[in-house]
């Protein structure tokens, strides 16, 4: 769209959590405005300074076509103050909460955080971000006060960049009062553009998502998040490769399940089993006790991973004979796992359990209260397989 001379003043750039959707809006605002992409000057000092002898300055500096740059310079003075989030025309919207009673929250009271916590965790989603200016169990909202600190700030000029930006991440919590936007992206001042980046497009009012243009972001691929877990985390060969596919192209997760990966879920979800099966209510209870003070990241890292086993569990009863699977310690236990469940329960029985291993992670990432929710959760689940009952309540 750059090189082409055709890009949009309103794009929506979505995909779901963990595929990256704000670090690509912060790499696509740092190509545009990268000075070596424009073919302009630097600033750099050393080029621009007379000598001490007395001689011109030398410009080693030549303007070259944006079509030989595939990605920013990353060391003009445009690409530093980009990364840093301290370049005076990118500004950015996001969710915030109150700090006291009465008060009129805007992105910019938290610009020291979001620098914070853009360095840290680039690709942390919304509940991570919350936590990080401890929110607690506030819901985080882009207000009409922000909105129209919004339509402030982009109604000024431009200080150095041809362009001025707007990233607003999570529009999904921009409610009613973004209707106040709608002239603003609609009929932008010239050189402006707005970036949303947003993962559940039916979230979003229609009337500011109908004035944007969308750019689809699919999930990551297992071997990119592999080398990731591999070069930046230093993960091993073996658990990089095992929590690349638990992840499913989902990059937050993945380091979700690294930070986790000590943690031994499969005694976990035995016991769960063995309780629901065989031992009975007071085993129950003592289970659901057990994982209700592990807290809530860990609770999410054990329903994914059983949903994953079921899902395994499914493909290999769709493949049949798995004896030319070649299998290393960990992949053996799984497919031992998935083998027993086959056996207890069919693939419609397997999908009513992950429908509501799905659910429970959705209430668990609303504050839902974990004791009620995981005994809740070990009845249906009990009725499911003893009494093969797909159909429940909702």
């Amino acid at each position: 769209m750059v090189q082409q001379n055709r890009l949009s003043h309103a794009l929506l750039f979505l995909g779901k959590e963990g595929t990256g959707g704000l670090s690509m809006a912060r790499a696509f605002v740092q190509y545009i405005v990268c000075e070596k992409v424009n073919g302009k000057p630097s600033n750099n000092i050393e080029n621009e300074s007379p000598s001490l002898f007395g001689e011109e300055p030398v410009n080693n500096t030549t303007p070259i076509e944006s079509e030989h740059f595939t990605d920013s310079c990353g060391i003009c003075a445009a690409c530093v103050k980009s990364s840093k989030l301290i370049h005076p025309d990118i500004h950015f919207s996001y969710p915030v909460v109150k700090k006291n009673s009465g008060d009129k929250p805007v992105s910019t009271d938290y610009i020291v955080e979001w620098r914070q916590f853009m360095e840290e965790e680039p690709y942390g989603n919304s509940f991570d971000w919350l936590q990080s200016i401890k929110a607690e169990n506030k819901q985080g909202n882009i207000t009409a006060n922000e909105c129209n600190d919004i339509i402030r700030k982009m109604s000024l000029k431009s200080f150095e960049s041809e362009y001025k930006f707007l990233i607003i991440w999570m529009p999904e919590l921009l409610g009613n009062e973004g209707n106040k936007l709608l002239k603003l992206i609609e009929e932008p001042p010239p050189n402006t553009v707005f970036i949303l980046v947003a993962e559940n497009e039916d979230l979003i009012i229609p009337t500011i998502l109908s004035r944007t243009q969308l750019i689809k972001l699919g999930p990551l691929r297992s071997i990119d998040i592999e080398a990731a877990l591999e070069l930046r985390e230093g993960a091993s060969v073996e658990k990089a490769t095992s929590i690349a596919a638990l992840s499913e192209g989902n990059y937050h997760e993945a380091l979700q399940q690294l930070k986790h990966a000590e943690d031994d879920w499969e005694i976990l979800l035995r016991d769960w089993l063995n309780s629901i099966i065989k031992s009975g209510p007071a085993a129950q209870v003592k289970w659901v006790e057990e994982i209700s003070k592990i807290g809530r990241e860990k609770q999410k890292q054990f329903l994914k991973y059983f949903n994953y086993l079921l899902e395994h569990a499914i493909r290999l009863k769709a493949i049949g004979d798995i004896s030319a699977i070649e299998e290393n310690s960990k992949q053996a236990s799984m497919n031992d796992f998935a083998q027993r469940f086959n056996k207890m329960c069919d693939v419609g029985q397997q999908e009513a359990i992950i429908k509501e291993l799905d659910l429970a992670t959705y209430y668990i990432e609303r504050n839902a209260n974990a004791k009620i929710l995981f005994h809740a959760l070990t009845i249906k689940i009990y009725h499911i397989i003893s009494n093969k009952s797909v159909i429940l309540m909702q």
